[in-house]
């Protein structure tokens, strides 16, 4: 006996839609088998309209035997096709989003040590070789349990990232007190490792180096509104190489005006 309204049968199957694509595309572990089981379970009592937990309370709607009408299931597929092509698309796009700025939160601290290591500064290469463990650590952590859409098909990311850990931690006793130009040649190898998997699923390199270049412009833009010459100046170095990141991608005349623009606005903090 159906014991479910017009109404209620479908925004069950629109939460079933919800919930599944979160399933999917966000969630991992127990939440994820969880999330499939409610999807499973809303989507199941809609077709049927049927609510056990409905019959169980005695509660039975006066129009739950209601039929509803044709153009009301034409609005309602067309909105429950709407709602599951945005889901699906949104939700890859903005894993990637997510994936991204992880990782250039991650490979901040890695550039730095690469950079440092390659200048001889030991004590700038260990303040940020201490803070690069701890980041990758809690960047490989989380990837190693949840894969965002665009990367399930990479069937050697889970190695790539057992790898680059190895690498870190082998070169810790090269750059507490060893030879610090070994340390960064081993460092470069970690670089081609990341290339490698960002091309194979299908990321343009020139994204990841814009998210990257957009987090430091915005400390630029904030210091340049405040009119804050000395911060300006000392922003300027890394700001200017992850553009110049950007610029070995792609160098049209928007990117260009963003390298005459930067240097101007160097030029004014002097």
């Amino acid at each position: 006996m159906k014991n479910i309204t017009t109404f209620d049968q479908y925004a069950r199957v629109f939460l079933a839609v919800v919930v599944l694509e979160a399933a999917f595309f966000w969630l991992d572990g127990g939440l994820k088998a969880l999330a499939y089981v409610v999807g499973g379970v809303l989507f199941g009592t809609a077709v049927f309209r049927f609510c056990p937990v409905y019959r169980l309370f005695g509660f039975r709607p006066a129009r739950a035997a209601e039929t509803p009408n044709t153009a009301v299931r034409a609005g309602a597929a067309v909105l429950l096709l709407a709602v599951a092509l945005v889901g699906g698309y949104g939700s890859d796009f903005f894993s990637r989003k997510l994936f991204l700025e992880d990782f250039n939160a991650m490979n901040h601290f890695y550039k730095q040590t690469l950079f440092w290591t390659g200048k001889d500064e030991r004590v700038k290469a260990i303040a940020n070789y201490d803070q690069l463990v701890p980041a990758y650590q809690g960047f490989q952590r989380k990837y190693a349990s949840y894969r965002p859409y665009a990367l399930r098909g990479d069937p050697i990311f889970g190695a790539d990232l057992r790898g680059v850990q190895t690498m870190i931690v082998g070169v810790e006793g090269l750059v507490r007190s060893g030879d610090l130009h070994q340390a960064h040649l081993d460092l470069e190898k970690i670089r081609p490792v990341f290339q490698s998997l960002f091309k194979r699923n299908g990321f343009s390199l020139l994204s990841v180096a814009l998210v990257d270049f957009h987090d430091a412009m915005e400390l630029m833009l904030d210091a340049a509104q405040a009119r804050d010459a000395g911060t300006i100046q000392s922003l300027y170095p890394q700001v200017s190489d992850k553009l110049q990141a950007v610029e070995g991608e792609a160098n049209d005349a928007e990117i260009q005006a963003i390298r005459k623009n930067l240097n101007d606005l160097l030029d004014l903090a002097k």
